[in-house]
């Protein structure tokens, strides 16, 4: 019987790339709502990238459909409980595990498309550090117009890159701006790409873009901290 207190808790994560205590890298990848961790993982596949772990753990069902919350992502955030509360437990999980066992946080890329973009990009403000990179394709930060956001800490200049298609059926280009601006305050690099009529899928710039990010993580090698400031 599902847990409703923790929907998503027990749900697999899928591995593709180096087996993660072998990696270089890691990346993390978060599909969106009705798609699968496979989905996401053929993803991190056409990226194709040697060195990296790459992993993608899966949602729970929502009426019969993998979501990470029920609701639209600018819906109040009352209403995505108690769903993006174990979302966003599960992913701090799985990067623990990367920082504790795997190549750290600072070589580690966070990567989500549509929901799980929403939901990558929601818990790197919750808990900022020094990220190898994130990537957000096609989302934004939860929370309904107007929300305060008001988040501590620091990114020390972890690139970020921000793009969609606009307009976006489901994600308003002004919220993806004001999340680059929330990011950018609190020290991200961010990048931030507009792509008039694309509609909601990833086109073959981001790939390459969020291919650039993967070689920078790789460059940076043994400069970096394997705990990544965790």
């Amino acid at each position: 019987m599902e847990d409703m207190t923790d929907p998503h808790a027990g749900q697999p994560v899928l591995a593709a790339g180096l087996p993660l205590e072998e990696a270089k890298a890691a990346m993390v990848l978060l599909h969106g709502r009705g798609a699968s961790a496979e989905d996401i993982l053929g993803l991190g596949r056409e990226l194709g990238h040697p060195g990296f772990a790459y992993l993608a753990p899966q949602a729970a069902p929502i009426g019969g459909w993998p979501a990470w919350y029920p609701q639209s992502f600018l819906a109040p955030l009352s209403e995505n409980e108690t769903w993006l509360s174990s979302a966003l437990a599960r992913l701090g999980e799985l990067l623990e595990r990367v920082a504790s066992t795997g190549p750290g946080l600072a070589r580690t890329v966070l990567l989500g498309f549509s929901q799980g973009a929403c939901l990558s990009l929601e818990y790197a403000a919750r808990n900022p550090a020094r990220y190898g990179a994130v990537v957000g394709l096609t989302g934004g930060l939860l929370g309904p117009p107007g929300r305060r956001f008001d988040f501590a800490g620091r990114f020390d200049g972890t690139p970020v890159l921000l793009a969609a298609g606009d307009p976006d059926p489901h994600v308003p280009w002004a919220r993806i701006e004001e999340t680059a601006r929330v990011f950018e305050g609190m020290g991200a690099e961010v990048v931030l790409r507009r792509y008039p009529g694309m509609g909601h899928t990833v086109n073959q710039e981001e790939l390459e873009l969020t291919r650039e990010l993967m070689e920078r993580v790789l460059a940076a090698g043994d400069s970096t901290s394997p705990s990544g400031g965790r």
